[in-house]
């Protein structure tokens, strides 16, 4: 695997994961809701340790990046349109949003994995894209809790 290729995957990896910061810690401060702020403060804590983890990775390629994909995916997120972002979102909407995002990001990296030639830069654009599917799953869920709050 050319060096220069690695490289490029995970300046583009760990700008994603800065950028998914910089979102939800946007949503996190617009949110009335103290339940979704403190869903979204969490992914936003989430996606700088997905940083630093991928950081480790650029630094020390001798290092084993494994990430196993969710045992089940309900396809909420597949099923669910893309809300806009405002300042008054529901509760529900701003997961929405954010289940579509992880689901967004989970296909670039499958899209860039069918592509990569290398067996090695394939495996680790698949361990990027499962582990948005686990924010992905994570976010169904409190969908679920949230859109179906007579089963919470």
């Amino acid at each position: 695997m050319a060096s220069m290729e690695l490289e490029q995957i995970f300046s583009i990896a760990t700008q994603r994961e800065l950028e998914a910061n910089a979102f939800y810690r946007r949503v996190a401060s617009a949110a009335h809701d103290q339940a979704t702020r403190a869903i979204f403060e969490q992914l936003a804590a989430d996606e700088m340790g997905h940083f630093e983890l991928l950081e480790k990775f650029r630094h020390d390629p001798t290092l084993q990046m494994r990430m196993e994909a969710p045992a089940s995916d309900y396809g909420l997120a597949e099923a669910t349109e893309l809300p806009s972002f405002s300042d008054d979102m529901t509760p529900r909407d701003a997961i929405a949003l954010a289940m579509k995002k992880e689901q967004q990001a989970a296909e670039f990296y499958r899209r860039l994995a069918g592509a990569a030639k290398d067996s090695g830069l394939r495996d680790i654009l698949n361990n990027l894209a499962n582990m948005e599917l686990g924010h992905k799953q994570r976010l169904e869920n409190a969908f679920v809790d949230v859109g179906y709050p007579e089963i919470f």
